[in-house]
C-alpha cells in the first residue's frame, strides 16, 4: 500500500509526508495484488486516511509508527533553554543600565535643584512660592553646571547640544504683551506666546565678568505673562560597574531639561527635571583583561541563538504549509464523496495555533538579537524596544511548552477548559467592560475633584479594578475629602454600589463559565466527546491496531511518554 499511496500523493496537492511502511511488512495485511484490485478512488482514500492519522499522531507515536525523529520537539526544548539564558544574561545587563540611570538622575536632582529634598513633591521635583526663590533657583542651576567638574562625584563632562554647542540653554515662554490689575479685575492679555533663549557657554561663565550675565534684561521676567523657563544641557558620562560584570563599559550622553512651570498662574511655580540617557559609541577606549573576551562569546551566543531561531522558523512555516496541502486534499475528496463541505470546526483543525504562536516567538527573538547585538557595538540605544521583544519571544515559547504537556490527559484538562471557556468569557468581558467604563466615567467627573485616585482616567481605571480584587477598600473609603456632604454621599452610594456589583455578582458569574466549561470536559472524557466530520472519516479507517503496533522498537528518551489508549479520543482536540 506504501508504494501506491507515494505515488497517489506526488501532485502539487500532496502532503509532504515521511515514506509509509513498505509492502514486505504487510502491516496492513494487504498484499500489492490485492490493492492494486482496489479501485483509485478507494486507494486515494486510503493514503488520506493514513496521512490524517499521521498528522494528528504526538511525537512519540510518529517515532513509533515510522521511526520519525521529533526533531522540532528536540529544538524547541533547546531553544527554551537558549532564549530563557540569553533573556537572563541582558536583564542582569539591563539592570546595570537602569541603575546607573537611576543613580545618576538622583544626582541631578540634588546636584542642580536648590532644596532638593530627596523625595519629589508629586510629577514634579519640587516648587517655589517667591520671585526671590525663582530666581535663587535659576542662577543655581547656572552656577552648580559652572562648577560641575569641581564639584560632582561621577565621571561627567561637558557635551554639547541638538545645536552643536556646549553650554546651557535658557528659554522662557510668556504671552506677546498683557496688562494685569487684580485689584480692580482688569485683564489685557495678546495670547500670542513669545520664546525667547539665551545660550551660555562655558567661556562667558569662566570670564572675569561672568556674573554679568545675571543683569542681562533677559533675566527680568514679568511673571503676569511668563507660561515658562526651560534650561536645558547636555552631559556625557561613563559607566563603569559594567567592569565589574565582565564586560566592556558604556558611555553615555544625559539630555537634562529643567522646566519652571507657570502656565497655571496660581502662586506657586512646578519645577521638573528631566533626563534622557543616551549610550553613544565609546572613542578610544582600552581595557585590559578578560572583558573584550567575555563580550565576543555573548555576541557568538547571541548568533547562535538566530541560527536556531531560523531553523525553528523554517520547519514551523514548513509545518504549516504541509498542513495546508493536507486541509485541501481532505475538504476535496471529503466533498465529492460526501457532497456537502467540510464544517468550519474541522477546518480549524488543521490550523495548529501553536506554530503559529513558535512563529511569532522565533521572528521577536531573531529582532531582539540583532539589536541586542547593535546594543553592544554601541550603535543602538533602545534598550526597551529589546527588552520588549525579548521577553514577549520568551514568554511565547514557554507558553508553547502547553501543547506537549497536553498529550497528557491529566494536563489536557486544563488547556481544553481554557480554549472551551474564552469565547464565553470574551462576550462576558464586553458586557462587564460597558458597566466598568460607566462607573469610571462617572467616578472621574464626580468624586475626581476631591480624592487623588479619581483625578484621571487611567487612575480611576487602577483604583476601580484594584476594588474588585479587594484591595485598598478602606484607604479608597476614607480618603475623599469631605468638603461636598452632596459628593460624599454620592461617593458613598458609587463605591458600594461598584463594589456589591462586581465582587457579588459579575466576579461570580465569571468564575461559573469557567466552572461550567471544566464540568463539561471533564462530562465529555467520560463519555466521550462529540465527533466531528473529520473524526468521523478517520473512525472509518481500517486496521489502525495494526499500524499502531506496528513498531516494536525500544523508546528512546525523547518518546518515553505513551500514550494510554483511553486518549485516542483526545488525538484531534489541539
Amino acid at each position: 500500500m506504501s508504494q501506491h499511496c507515494r505515488s497517489l500523493t506526488c501532485g502539487p496537492d500532496a502532503m509532504d509526508l515521511p515514506v509509509r511502511f513498505s509492502p514486505k511488512s504487510n502491516s496492513w495485511g494487504t498484499s500489492n495484488s490485492t490493492m492494486m484490485a482496489h479501485p483509485e478512488s478507494d486507494l486515494m482514500e486510503e493514503c488520506l486516511k493514513e496521512d490524517l492519522k499521521f498528522y494528528f499522531m504526538n511525537p512519540c507515536e510518529k517515532y513509533r509508527a515510522r521511526h520519525q525523529i521529533p526533531w522540532k520537539l528536540g529544538l524547541q526544548i533547546l531553544k527554551i533553554v537558549m532564549v530563557t539564558t540569553q533573556l537572563v544574561l541582558f536583564g542582569l545587563n539591563n539592570q546595570l543600565v537602569v541603575s546607573f540611570k537611576e543613580d545618576n538622575t538622583v544626582a541631578f536632582k540634588h546636584l542642580f535643584l536648590k532644596g532638593y529634598s530627596g523625595v519629589d513633591e508629586d510629577d514634579y521635583s519640587c516648587s517655589v512660592y517667591t520671585q526671590e526663590d525663582v530666581y535663587e533657583s535659576m542662577f543655581f542651576i547656572i552656577n552648580q553646571y559652572h562648577r560641575l567638574k569641581n564639584i560632582s562625584l561621577g565621571m561627567l563632562g561637558y557635551e554639547e547640544n541638538e545645536d552643536d554647542r556646549i553650554g546651557l540653554r535658557v528659554c522662557k515662554q510668556h504671552y506677546k504683551k498683557g496688562t494685569v490689575l487684580p485689584s480692580n479685575y482688569t485683564l489685557n492679555i495678546d495670547s500670542e506666546v513669545e520664546i525667547d533663549c539665551i545660550h551660555l557657554d562655558p567661556q562667558v561663565l569662566n570670564s572675569e565678568n561672568s556674573g554679568h550675565w545675571m543683569n542681562s534684561s533677559f533675566f527680568s521676567l514679568e511673571f503676569y505673562r511668563l507660561l515658562q523657563v526651560e534650561i536645558s544641557f547636555n552631559l556625557k558620562g561613563i559607566d563603569l560597574q559594567t567592569i565589574h560584570a565582565r564586560e566592556l563599559p558604556d558611555c553615555y550622553v544625559f539630555h537634562n531639561i529643567i522646566t519652571f512651570d507657570n502656565k497655571a498662574h496660581s502662586g506657586r511655580i512646578k519645577i521638573y527635571f528631566d533626563t534622557e540617557a543616551n549610550i553613544q559609541e565609546c572613542k578610544g577606549l582600552h581595557v585590559s583583561g578578560s572583558s573584550q573576551k567575555n563580550t565576543q562569546y555573548i555576541l557568538m551566543f547571541d548568533v547562535f541563538v538566530i541560527v536556531s531561531c531560523v531553523t525553528s522558523l523554517i520547519l514551523c512555516t514548513r509545518s504549516i504549509v504541509l498542513a495546508l496541502r493536507l486541509q485541501k486534499r481532505f475538504t476535496r475528496f471529503f466533498l465529492e464523496k460526501y457532497k456537502r463541505r467540510v464544517n468550519d470546526a474541522d477546518r480549524w483543525e488543521f490550523i495548529n495555533g501553536w506554530y503559529i504562536l513558535v512563529i511569532i516567538s522565533d521572528l521577536m527573538t531573531i529582532t531582539g538579537s540583532i539589536l541586542k547585538m547593535e546594543i553592544k557595538e554601541k550603535n543602538l540605544t533602545n534598550y526597551d524596544l529589546c527588552s520588549i521583544l525579548l521577553g514577549t519571544s520568551t514568554l511565547f515559547a514557554w507558553v508553547g511548552v502547553i501543547r506537549y504537556l497536553g498529550y497528557f490527559q491529566t494536563y489536557n484538562v486544563l488547556i481544553l477548559t481554557m480554549q472551551a471557556s474564552l469565547p464565553k468569557v470574551l462576550r462576558f468581558c464586553a458586557c462587564a467592560g460597558m458597566i466598568y467604563l460607566g462607573y469610571t466615567f462617572c467616578g472621574w467627573i464626580v468624586i475626581g475633584p476631591y480624592h487623588e485616585k479619581f483625578e484621571d482616567l487611567s487612575t480611576v481605571a487602577e483604583c476601580l479594578f484594584s476594588l474588585v480584587n479587594g484591595d485598598d477598600m478602606f484607604a479608597t473609603f476614607a480618603q475623599i475629602q469631605q468638603k461636598s456632604i452632596l459628593v460624599w454621599l454620592f461617593s458613598r452610594v458609587y463605591l458600594y454600589s461598584f463594589i456589591s456589583l462586581f465582587i457579588y455578582m459579575i466576579l461570580s458569574l465569571f468564575i461559573a463559565l469557567i466552572t461550567d466549561s471544566y464540568d463539561t470536559i471533564k462530562k465529555y472524557q467520560q463519555n466521550g466527546f462529540p465527533l466531528t466530520d473529520l473524526q468521523e472519516f478517520l473512525k472509518e479507517c481500517s486496521g489502525s491496531e495494526e499500524y499502531q503496533k506496528q513498531v516494536t522498537t525500544p523508546m528512546t528518551f525523547l518518546c518515553c511518554c505513551r500514550r494510554r489508549e483511553s486518549d485516542d479520543n483526545l488525538i484531534l482536540i489541539n
